[in-house]
């Protein structure tokens, strides 16, 4: 991908994040005024603010690009004339916001030929958003406008790291529920907050590995770049490292033995 190193995507990268202040505000009128969800054919939850959103991303990047596509969670779909899609996640962590905690966030990133080299993640009730470019590191900025680079930690053994497992209350319906938790009983902590907040957690070195078992691409695509860019390990239960392949591990390069290692037995596990 060193063909893309070069190319200049500030503009790209100031809509983007733009785009995520404002539709950040708009969340967070819709949740200080209170929402309720409803259940979408997957089981997941929807709001009017999910959807509002969506809308808003949708329309401010077909404005902004309009040779660009487009795939949203909530519908948003807009053919490509240009080999570049968007892809949109207006509130991951949709339990979370309905019920008024600070864990959710938005997902916003550019898909470039099928690799993605933009990616933003923004938690509004926090005021931070994590933002990666490709080749230009990955950053934090927070509520009081600082703007601080991030990566990874230098963690290599498991009596020393955190693990961070999302969608704990589905791990039954995988083969890693009969080993788990013994598995994880090698590490210093588990966390459990929620997918983008962990996962970032691992891309500034709060954490070292996360495991996320069921997931889609607005899910994923921006948790890709920034983690890549963090100096992190993006990679599928099969090996692959593609952000439709419904699940994924971020961790720091010491840890990335064991977990390939442990997801691809229990991937393996999973076939038979």
């Amino acid at each position: 991908m060193g063909k893309y190193l070069h190319m200049d995507f500030s503009r790209e990268l100031d809509v983007c994040l733009g785009l995520l202040r404002q539709a950040g505000e708009v969340a967070l009128d819709f949740q200080r005024r209170g929402v309720t969800a409803d259940t979408k054919a997957d089981d997941s939850p929807v709001t009017e603010a999910d959807r509002a959103c969506e809308r808003l991303f949708s329309e401010g990047l077909a404005s902004a690009f309009p040779s660009d596509g487009q795939l949203g969670e909530e519908g948003a779909a807009r053919p490509s004339a240009s080999g570049r899609q968007w892809i949109i996640d207006p509130i991951d962590g949709t339990r979370d916001y309905v019920r008024r905690n600070r864990l959710w966030s938005m997902l916003l990133a550019l898909e470039v030929n099928g690799e993605v080299l933009l990616g933003a993640a923004h938690f509004p009730a926090f005021g931070e958003t994590y933002y990666a470019v490709k080749g230009q590191g990955a950053w934090r900025t927070g509520a009081g406008g600082a703007r601080d680079r991030i990566a990874v930690s230098g963690k290599s053994e498991t009596a020393e790291g955190v693990i961070c497992v999302n969608s704990l209350q589905n791990i039954t319906r995988w083969p890693f529920s009969a080993d788990l938790v013994q598995w994880l009983g090698r590490f210093w902590a588990v966390r459990s907050l929620g997918g983008a907040l962990d996962s970032m957690f691992v891309a500034a070195g709060h954490a070292d590995a996360w495991i996320e078992q069921g997931a889609k691409p607005w899910d994923l695509a921006s948790i890709q770049i920034i983690t890549e860019e963090a100096g992190g390990v993006f990679f599928n239960f099969d090996g692959g490292r593609s952000i439709y392949a419904g699940n994924c591990v971020t961790c720091t390069p010491g840890f990335e033995t064991e977990l390939r290692a442990f997801v691809a037995a229990e991937h393996a596990l999973g076939l038979m």
